[in-house]
């Protein structure tokens, strides 16, 4: 539910709903008597979607506080704004049980409910935005859906890995180890015995002078 085209103007009863945007100006329809008028910004113009309720904790917005008076009267209109003080201070309490009295007044409280009343005699409340959007969840989850079975064709897609065949490691075979021929000590002092060559010397023999 938007509010934000549904104003209240500061001196004037009554809220007003915008027609067309002027140059310098709104154009704007009395929700009491249907007349139109020009409505400027030295005027104080505040659409209902900014107003908000002093609490003791954090401020409430104007629309919460609609949606509580709906949901509690079950569409129905409330008291009568002009009904006694303690009437419509405890009316308020039930709706807002934590508002700061110091800061909201029962001119405030008064001036809640008759805009309410006047925007349920003209069926401009409507609080079914929740399911308005319950399409759009759909869709993301939907949309997350495809995203998630694309992942699995992706995955189906891919060859399956094949274990690694450890290659086979031909059996090794140490050789024996070659024999060393035992080293014969020879015994000390003995000389290696050594092959004599012959050989072969020519004697000159000198002609001697006869």
């Amino acid at each position: 539910m938007d509010l934000s085209k549904i104003l209240s103007i500061s001196g004037r009863s009554g809220l007003y709903q915008v027609v067309s945007q002027l140059k310098n100006a709104v154009l704007v329809e009395s929700l009491l008597d249907k007349k139109r008028f020009p409505a400027f910004a030295h005027e104080k113009i505040s659409s209902l979607e900014e107003i908000a309720i002093f609490t003791a904790t954090e401020d409430k917005s104007l629309k919460d506080v609609f949606k509580v008076i709906f949901e509690k009267l079950e569409g129905k209109p409330a008291l009568d704004p002009k009904s006694d003080n303690k009437l419509v201070t405890a009316f308020f309490l039930e709706v807002v049980p934590d508002y700061d009295p110091n800061r909201v007044y029962i001119s405030d409280i008064r001036k809640i409910i008759s805009w309410y009343n006047l925007l349920i005699e003209h069926q401009l409340l409507d609080f079914t935005e929740k399911e308005e959007e319950k399409p759009e969840e759909k869709t993301e989850e939907k949309v997350e859906e495809k995203a998630e079975e694309k992942v699995e064709a992706k995955k189906e897609e891919q060859p399956e890995e094949k274990p690694e065949e450890k290659a086979e490691v031909p059996p090794v075979t140490i050789p024996a180890a070659k024999k060393k021929k035992a080293a014969v000590k020879k015994p000390e002092g003995e000389e290696p015995i050594k092959k004599k060559k012959e050989t072969v010397t020519k004697k000159k023999t000198k002609d001697k002078p006869s």
